[in-house]
């Protein structure tokens, strides 16, 4: 599948596939004529002699070091060079993928003034399958994520580093091997690879679209351990929601009724229960997990918004033959929308725990202590909860937001940054943890719906417990538990539970957006 870019108009779905990397992509002819107006425009400025940042001058607070017009090359090759600074581990392929499409759909909307053999460089990079060496850790998230830019670039020169298949090789090698010349920077051009914020909008982007099966599939066994507690469903009865407003509470709830839709264990004690209420775990659901969907929902425009933005500095309007000095390259709305997903996915986390919390409690949900038939020669599911309490607090210390942190860079010109980056790159690590928490939450609620037999919970909802009694069996006695817990977290990670989820029909999907 070929997609093609028409720079300002990529979609969510357009990124998803990009992410996948299972399409090639190619540039809209029509962006070609803004390309070479706003090229213009900085190659006037370089046979002139007027200073403008960027172009003959030095950067940030060297910006007052006037550069001459024989120089002007070097100076963007060497400021490649000199921000080429990263640390850690490399960004992997999708993120890679994602951070080179949308610079290049960011340059192609023609405010950069770069020449049509940058975007086109980019785009050959990426379609040939090369994935350039970046580092991880370096960037404060304004100015740009300057670092990791850097090492980008530094590969399309010829420079850097490719990774193939986990290894580091020779940039140039990897070039020459898919046929693509080394690119050679003009004036301009250097600046405006790395000043953007494509490095933490690609993580957040990754974030957003590794996290979506986890939700479904959080919703798929929050649903299984209401039935597997004998829960009620009257909680997710539609009036309660529309009298709230609140769109994913309303949407959380419609999910759950369909999830639930024709259990015989639910109408098992729809009469004479004598139990009110359920814990909050169950029954507020639609609440807790219907804004954790609502704060996703924000993040994922806000990010649709910010891949199809134009971050770098200055900025050539061509209309009017100007460049002019901004700040676009401040990641601030990046910064803001991951530490609300951060917030989002630890309270997924945190619901969840809870849930596993009541289940092996005897008092609470009326079965077997621990979930085990013979508990105390037995410990059962005892200490699988404190492995899902243990992620559960750290989600909670890597939920602090990173936004509210700011550390002066550049000599005191870059005086207040984002953190963006970062905000970006820890998400992935507290997915992980929410994902290990929901595997350990299915065992347990699977575990629960055997001790409810010969009675059945809803279709959807067998589905989910046949998947992991196809690889887990049910814990008779004590056994090695951590292969299980991986097997059933692969089936949370790996989109095997989120494709029940979308298999019920007439559901609202969970984020479709549109700029």
């Amino acid at each position: 599948m070929t997609i093609t870019i028409q720079p300002g108009q990529l979609t969510l779905d357009q990124l998803q596939r990009i992410h996948a990397g299972d399409v090639r992509v190619e540039l809209h002819p029509d962006a070609r004529t803004m390309l070479r107006a706003a090229q213009a425009v900085v190659q006037a400025a370089a046979d002139g002699d007027d200073a403008v940042y960027g172009v003959n001058t030095g950067f940030g607070k060297l910006a007052n070091q006037r550069i001459s017009k024989e120089q002007l090359a070097a100076l963007q090759l060497n400021l490649i060079r000199s921000h080429s600074v990263g640390v850690g581990e490399p960004l992997a392929a999708p993120i890679m993928r994602l951070m080179m499409v949308t610079k290049a759909a960011s340059l192609a909307r023609g405010y950069s003034g770069v020449r049509e053999v940058v975007v086109d460089t980019l785009l050959a990079v990426v379609n040939a399958g090369l994935v350039p060496f970046v580092p991880s850790q370096g960037s404060v998230g304004a100015s740009g994520d300057l670092a990791p830019l850097s090492h980008m670039t530094l590969a399309l020169l010829g420079e850097g580093f490719m990774l193939q298949d986990g290894q580091r090789v020779p940039a140039l090698q990897a070039l020459q091997a898919a046929g693509i010349a080394p690119l050679q920077l003009a004036a301009k051009e250097g600046l405006a690879l790395i000043n953007g914020t494509q490095t933490s909008t690609a993580l957040a982007l990754h974030a957003l679209l590794s996290f979506e099966p986890v939700l479904e599939s959080a919703l798929v066994i929050g649903a299984l351990t209401v039935d597997a507690a004998r829960g009620s469903d009257g909680p997710f009865d539609p009036r309660i929601h529309a009298v709230r407003g609140q769109q994913g509470q309303i949407d959380v709830a419609q999910y759950y009724r369909a999830l639930l839709q024709g259990s015989a264990i639910r109408a098992s004690h729809a009469q004479g229960d004598d139990r009110v209420q359920d814990p909050y775990c169950l029954r507020c659901q639609p609440q807790v997990v219907g804004a954790c969907l609502d704060q996703m929902r924000h993040s994922a425009r806000i990010l649709l918004i910010e891949a199809n933005a134009v971050t770098d500095n200055p900025l050539v309007f061509s209309d009017s033959g100007s460049m002019i000095s901004g700040g676009n390259f401040h990641a601030e709305p990046v910064a803001l929308a991951a530490d609300g997903m951060a917030l989002a996915i630890a309270e997924v986390g945190a619901i969840a725990e809870r849930r596993i919390a009541m289940l092996i409690d005897a008092s609470v949900s009326r079965l077997p202590p621990f979930l085990c038939a013979d508990a105390g020669l037995n410990s059962g599911f005892m200490i699988a909860h404190v492995t899902a309490a243990a992620l559960a607090s750290e989600n909670k210390s890597l939920a602090h937001p990173a936004s509210v942190d700011s550390l002066p860079t550049s000599a005191n010109q870059e005086d207040h940054v984002s953190m963006a980056t970062f905000a970006a790159r820890r998400l992935q690590a507290m997915i992980a943890n929410t994902a290990h928490i929901l595997g350990i939450e299915l065992l347990a609620s699977a575990q629960a719906i055997d001790f409810l037999r010969p009675l059945h919970s809803s279709d959807a909802l067998e589905q989910a417990h046949a998947l992991l009694r196809a690889q887990v069996p049910r814990l008779d006695q004590d056994r090695y538990l951590a292969p299980d817990i991986e097997a059933a977290t692969a089936l949370v990670h790996r989109g095997a539970l989120s494709r029940i989820f979308r298999s019920l029909s007439g559901l609202p999907v969970l984020w479709a957006v549109a700029l």
